[in-house]
């Protein structure tokens, strides 16, 4: 018999019913489970393949229209519906809570696949979810009128949306890892399975078939969920090559350290930060040309630059009275300070009386009336997103004139100008177009290649006659060549970086895509 045979009863008198409630119920749960799937697959193709707002766009997009073709291919399902919903319900609770797994090992081991993996995934899990609230309408509405029908169904889908969009990124993916986030939900999607098993027992022709189907889903996942650890692992491990001695995520990014042949290395989101072996080349070029150019800077400010390594430079000048870190990821200066090894490589620079450590965005941070500053380090991730893009902005620099005392010197450090040359100039120009003087110089970073920075400033920069002892890199007789750009890094046109287009993480895209993709 098809559902459209089955009579409309009024509802009963007394409040809804047990099974109006369970399959109410579910609604909150399969859209809870749906938000997840489709956040997880938008984080992960952020963090994989960067351009966050590209990334969320474009997999949303594509989850909401593969939801539409399911709800459209509901009208084809006319008998035995709770059977369908539970066999979809598992589906989706396979294919939904392994997307994270499956796209993590997938990036590990066929990175040319993952584009097409990844959206494939997200067609079919979009079109199992836009199937779930049509036949879940089409059973309630057996015993509720179209109007509460439509009114409730609606009311549960968007509360389980609403805790989610908050728990993701402030609870779930902090505490559980994107891998057991989609695992514990995929596990709640087989649950609505088993309760819809055991609501419709008396209808089901199959359920003995059906039971074991629950079972052996939820017996997978489970499994998998107490397994997450060594998934992860195993994806890492062929990913980053090293030893994993720590990894963690956090609501801004995946911190992961490594250790091999060359030392400890440092990559956020699978981007290499520093490289034990040669990161003393990238900051003491990062730190020294305009601390040592100052004379006596006492008070500094280091935005980024989490791992301390930048601040272990700054406190070889005994002028320094006090330097303010300020780093979004509590995480990052956590580890760096109370991590034994990871400590030492900055020298237990975090755990100097000298240091103040803020965790906020630096973009808030500028906006603030506070202090001003001698020397200004400013150690962010490059531009791969528009959230990091916006700190590369000609209304980011602005802020940075306000803070930057008037004999002082802010330093950036500005990606590669031999790899991505127009983003290099880029920055050098929106520095310019706020009124400060750009002073642009780079050097080579075995780990990075030739790599660039700028220094920012209201008067003519002048180079230092000397520099701190102990530097394994810099020396006042090479410090000038830093200095001096050849033919295929010298400057060319560039426009501004202004939030309202955010052009060079376009750019940076372009210039780096074409070096991946080789």
């Amino acid at each position: 018999m098809s559902d459209a045979a089955l009579p409309a009863r009024t509802p009963d008198a007394r409040g809804p019913q047990p099974v109006e409630i369970a399959l109410l119920a579910s609604v909150f749960v399969v859209a809870a489970c749906g938000l997840v799937y489709e956040l997880s697959a938008a984080a992960l193709s952020s963090y994989l393949l960067g351009d966050s707002v590209l990334q969320f766009s474009t997999i949303i997009g594509t989850y909401l229209f593969a939801m539409g073709v399911g709800s459209w291919l509901s009208r084809y399902f006319d008998r035995q519906l709770p059977a369908h919903f539970l066999r979809i319900e598992l589906l989706v609770a396979l294919i939904g809570g392994a997307l994270p797994a499956i796209l993590f090992l997938a990036n590990a081991y066929v990175p040319g696949a993952f584009r097409l993996l990844l959206y494939g995934l997200v067609v079919v899990v979009g079109t199992l979810v836009g199937l779930e609230i049509p036949l879940v309408m089409r059973i309630l509405k057996r015993n509720i009128v179209l109007k509460d029908l439509v009114s409730q169904v609606l009311t549960f889908d968007y509360l389980g949306a609403l805790a989610v969009s908050v728990a993701f990124p402030l609870i779930l993916v902090p505490q559980l890892g994107m891998i057991r986030t989609g695992l514990l939900f995929g596990v709640m999607n087989a649950a609505v399975a088993v309760w819809a098993l055991w609501l419709f027992r008396h209808e089901l022709r199959r359920a003995g078939a059906h039971a074991v189907a629950c079972f052996l889903t939820l017996a997978a996942l489970i499994g998998a969920f107490w397994g997450a650890d060594h998934i992860t692992t195993l994806a890492e491990d062929k990913f980053y090559q090293d030893r994993i001695v720590f990894s963690a995520s956090s609501p801004y990014q995946r911190i992961v350290v490594t250790r091999g042949a060359l030392g400890h290395r440092l990559f956020l989101n699978g981007n290499l930060q520093f490289a034990e072996r040669d990161e003393y080349r990238y900051h003491e070029a990062l730190v020294h040309p305009a601390m040592a150019a100052h004379g006596a800077p006492k008070k500094v400010a280091v935005l980024g630059g989490g791992d301390g390594m930048a601040v272990r430079e700054i406190l070889k000048y005994p002028s320094v009275e006090s330097v303010t870190l300020v780093e979004l990821d509590p995480n990052m200066t956590q580890l760096f300070t109370t991590h034994e090894t990871l400590a030492a490589l900055n020298g237990h620079a975090l755990s100097s009386p000298k240091v103040k450590v803020v965790n906020t965005d630096a973009f808030q941070w500028l906006q603030q009336e506070g202090d001003t500053f001698d020397v200004i380090v400013v150690d962010f991730p490059d531009p791969t997103n528009f959230a990091i893009g916006k700190l590369y902005t000609n209304s980011f620099y602005a802020l940075l004139d306000r803070r930057l005392s008037a004999s002082g010197y802010a330093v950036i450090q500005t990606t590669s100008p031999l790899v991505a040359r127009k983003s290099y100039w880029t920055v050098a120009t929106t520095i310019e177009s706020v009124g400060l003087k750009a002073t642009p110089y780079h050097a080579h970073v075995p780990s990075f290649g030739e790599w660039g920075y700028i220094i920012a400033s209201h008067r003519p920069y002048r180079l230092p006659d000397a520099l701190p002892g102990g530097m394994r890199f810099l020396t006042p007789a090479t410090l000038p060549l830093m200095f001096d750009f050849p033919l295929d890094m010298a400057r060319v046109p560039a426009e501004v970086n202004r939030l309202s287009n955010q052009t060079l993480v376009t750019t940076y895209e372009q210039e780096w895509g074409k070096v991946m993709a080789h």
